[in-house]
């Protein structure tokens, strides 16, 4: 007799634990359900990049001699939910055993762990070994620390790694390069990321997908979906980046300019978690493109780190903190995310227009639009902290709760107390004017803070240190910021809380369909 291994939507890997568990009599089981495609109305791209990803990887397997049951999402028979397909599975093949890989999500992890008890069989629960530090590893470097910053862990992992590392030494004499990476974009062409035929099984999804999820958020046609579904196409993503955009990622990394969508971002985030590529090998290939003189150490430590510091550690600080993390709300942020995180068209300010449009076209946004516009915006202005969570899990196609989760709670909303961040990344427009050139097309004017034509970051980023004030001011990172506040006296304190109070006020009549000052809206 036989035993299963199930494998989930982000498991795709050959050298998956549970896979390599298994023996030539052993079955795979996959399976496209509703329950994991809507418990949040993922976008439209997401859905058809997973389904694709995890045709393409049956088939290989089968290719390779394993025998796959894989249940379509249009099968009759199929129940929509991954449990009750183990169990209709078990009752049609009378496994001998199950083996699955742990899931990157707490509720699937409890699902399957009272799935033992319905199973009249065993089922094991592999740990995933495609990071590169384990649950155990991470609750050794929290013992002791109050706060567990990134760059202690960082600085861990390069050591255990040995990348960018001459002896116990970091090349380039230092750890971080970050403050080389904060440049404007100037007159330099962008690459167009690489693309390739669809072929007859990504159109059949596509056109699956638009036919049962019509009403998820995102555009999806087969002529803009540029996301690799099979290994093959995430090499080239790959090595496109390596080869194209490295040597201009650092310098350019936190840049924004309308109508350009990805500059010189890597696009291997799909691909990686996924399962498509792994960490590793990413690391080796930028390391490989400094020593070969393709890229300088700038780009190629801000990418590295990227992986091996931010991707390990939000990880970890997911599976140590939850499930409680997921209800942590320091600031008590309650107000209804603006219907404008739907639509950009119901707003005029270009920051939000800009990041939520290629959101929508592209299931994509970089780090700095999502962290200083969307992210920005969402923590000023003190939108619910669910909701928030909510959207950034809806409408990436790279988002999984333990990657997204932390991401917005912890460091975009500082929802987590100061778990994560030091300190909140807040700020007024004055950033979005220095890094992009948004605020020049934008009918609001980022140099005033107390009129109506005001840019309403400026007057929302006030309006929320003061609110905060009593807390931030036992931070001593805020204690500058809270200083120039204190100048502002209290009539320009007043016409600011007007401002932002006013400016709520006008979504919310508005459900959240247009920002425009008061003269200026068409209702």
């Amino acid at each position: 007799m036989a035993r299963c291994c199930l494998v989930l939507g982000d498991q795709l890997s050959v050298s998956l634990s549970s896979l390599n568990l298994l023996e030539p009599e052993d079955v795979v089981l996959m399976a496209e359900v509703w329950s994991e495609a809507s418990y949040v109305k993922h976008h439209k791209q997401k859905i058809a990049l997973v389904f694709s990803a995890m045709r393409h990887f049956a088939e290989e397997l089968t290719r390779s001699g394993r025998r796959v049951l894989y249940v379509e999402l249009t099968n009759p028979e199929n129940t929509h939910h991954l449990v009750s397909e183990v169990l209709r599975a078990q009752a049609s093949h009378q496994f001998d055993a199950w083996v699955v890989t742990e899931p990157g999500e707490w509720r699937l992890k409890q699902e399957f762990e009272s799935l033992a008890t319905e199973l009249s069989v065993p089922i094991q629960i592999l740990p995933d070994d495609r990071f590169l530090c384990s649950h155990e590893e991470f609750e050794a470097f929290l013992k002791g620390r109050k706060q567990p910053r990134m760059e202690h862990f960082y600085r861990k992992i390069r050591q255990s790694t040995g990348l960018l590392m001459e002896g116990k030494n970091p090349i380039g004499g230092q750890w971080n390069f970050d403050h080389d990476n904060r440049k404007a974009l100037d007159n330099r062409q962008t690459p167009t990321p690489p693309s390739w035929p669809l072929d007859p099984m990504t159109e059949k999804v596509i056109e699956l997908v638009n036919d049962r999820f019509s009403d998820h958020f995102g555009d999806l046609d087969s002529e803009r979906f540029m996301w690799p579904v099979n290994r093959d196409q995430a090499l080239l993503m790959l090595d496109h980046f390596i080869n194209e955009r490295l040597a201009s990622f650092g310098d350019f990394q936190d840049a924004m300019v309308r109508g350009k969508d990805t500059l010189f971002h890597s696009l291997v985030s799909t691909s990686l978690n996924l399962g498509l590529l792994s960490p590793m090998e990413i690391c080796r290939a930028a390391e490989d493109a400094l020593h070969g003189g393709v890229a300088p150490i700038n780009a190629v430590e801000g990418f590295i780190r990227q992986i091996i510091g931010w991707r390990e550690y939000v990880r970890g600080l997911y599976w140590a903190y939850m499930p409680s993390y997921k209800e942590r709300n320091s600031l008590d942020a309650q107000w209804p995310l603006p219907a404008f995180y739907w639509d950009e068209t119901k707003t005029d300010m270009v920051c939000l227009s800009e990041a939520i449009r290629n959101t929508r076209e592209n299931a994509y946004a970089h780090h700095i639009q999502r962290l200083m516009v969307t992210g920005n915006f969402a923590l000023i202005a003190g939108c619910s902290i669910e909701q928030v969570c909510d959207w950034y899990l809806s409408v990436y196609a790279d988002a999984y709760e333990w990657v997204e989760l932390p991401n917005t709670l912890g460091m975009a909303l500082f929802a987590d107390d100061g778990v994560m961040a030091s300190k909140p990344y807040c700020s007024s427009g004055k950033y979005i004017d220095r890094m992009s050139d948004y605020c020049k097309g934008c009918r609001y004017n980022v140099k005033e803070t107390e009129t109506e034509n005001a840019c309403p970051f400026n007057y929302l980023y006030w309006d929320f240190l003061n609110r905060h004030r009593d807390r931030f001011s036992r931070n001593p990172r805020m204690a500058m910021i809270l200083k120039n506040l204190d100048r502002f006296g209290d009539e320009k304190v007043r016409t600011i809380q007007t401002l932002a109070s006013d400016f709520r006020a006008r979504v919310q009549t508005c459900g959240g369909d247009a920002l425009q000052s008061p003269q200026d809206q068409l209702l």
